[in-house]
């Protein structure tokens, strides 16, 4: 029975995606610390850049993960 070629390690495809959420979990939090800063060097008291930081950091690790599960899934 042939497998098909995505599916030839298992445990590598699951050692691959257990790390994705790491990964965004790591975007988020650099970028909502780059927010802190910017709103504390600006003095803004409404936190601002943090909100900003958050929902970037959040697009940048979607599309990382995104990008990465296509090049998993070609394999």
């Amino acid at each position: 029975m042939k497998q098909r070629p995505n599916q030839d390690n298992p445990l590598k495809n699951l050692a691959a995606l257990s790390g994705l959420g790491i990964q965004m979990g790591i975007f988020v939090f650099v970028f909502v610390r780059f927010g802190k800063w910017l709103d504390v060097y600006f003095g803004h008291s409404k936190k601002i850049f943090v909100a900003l930081g958050a929902i970037l950091g959040v697009a940048v690790g979607l599309y990382v993960v995104l990008k990465q599960l296509k090049k998993i899934q070609r394999k």
